[in-house]
């Protein structure tokens, strides 16, 4: 049976056509803000589903640029993938995994400096930011927890990594490549050092199972934790939520990531519920 899923390759058009669509989908939404504003007297622009919509309606053109210039064009066929849901075995390796990994990063990403001449005025200004992104907990479920992952996983997994990858780039250096930019698209070194390390283990996962739908749900996981720590803590400190060291974080993000690693990349083999060809 002919394989459905098209052999696209990522430069730095992909990249370039990547970020005209994130720009002409967020400008379409600020010209329909502009026309709401001179029609109804009103700002869009702080409506909390407002700020969601500009977000899906820019990722969603991003993607349809580069499946149209580039996808369509090169291989005649439209951009599609593999959702198919694997073995439960497989569910249950991946998942602690991650838990290790964000221990690990959250320990990282504890020793980069809060206060100081550049750091602390920084560090005020992404919290101030954050803070102001949505007020109501609903969108933000949504934005954060739904549309992030889905939109996320798409562009920088589906069609980065595997672009990368398609291209004869080592899987290992495109993982690594997908998640620096997806790192550096955060703009701060606190969320840069989680997005990495936490974007290899997203990576690792797609390359091994060929299924997008495993990286999104870790991704929406991540996203779902991080936002009721934030609800019940004020933070996304798992260290301050279990009343423990960041160094006890630390032991158990190695010990969790290195067991269920080797668990899922050694011992595990791959099954897939459904018989779809990757």
């Amino acid at each position: 049976m002919e394989n459905k899923y098209p052999k696209y390759t990522f430069t730095w058009i992909g990249g370039l056509l990547l970020l005209a669509g994130l720009f002409a989908g967020t400008m379409v939404t600020s010209f329909f803000n502009v026309f709401w504003m001179f029609t109804f007297k009103e700002n869009l622009q702080y409506k909390d589903w407002f700020f969601m919509l500009s977000n899906a309606a820019g990722f969603l053109t991003a993607i349809a640029f580069f499946d149209f210039f580039v996808v369509r064009r090169t291989t005649g066929k439209k951009l599609n993938f593999n959702f198919s849901p694997t073995n439960l075995y497989t569910f249950l390796l991946i998942f602690p995994m991650m838990v290790g990994m964000m221990f690990i990063a959250e320990f990282i990403t504890s020793q980069i400096p809060t206060t100081g001449p550049f750091f602390g005025k920084y560090y005020e200004f992404f919290t101030q930011l954050m803070e102001q992104l949505t007020d109501d907990p609903v969108v933000m479920v949504i934005t954060a927890v739904i549309c992030a992952p889905i939109f996320e996983e798409i562009i920088f997994r589906g069609i980065i990594q595997k672009g990368l990858i398609n291209k004869g780039v080592k899987p290992w250096k495109a993982i690594l490549s997908a998640s620096v930019i997806f790192g550096l698209v955060h703009g701060n070194p606190w969320q840069f050092v989680g997005a990495v390390l936490l974007g290899s283990v997203l990576g690792l996962v797609y390359h091994k199972t060929q299924s997008l739908l495993l990286p999104m749900l870790l991704h929406g996981f991540n996203n779902l934790c991080s936002t009721l720590l934030i609800a019940y803590t004020k933070n996304e400190s798992f260290a301050d939520a279990l009343k423990v060291s960041e160094w006890a974080i630390l032991a158990a993000g190695i010990v969790l990531f290195s067991t269920f690693y080797y668990l899922f990349t050694v011992k595990n083999k791959i099954q897939y519920i459904t018989n779809k060809e990757v």
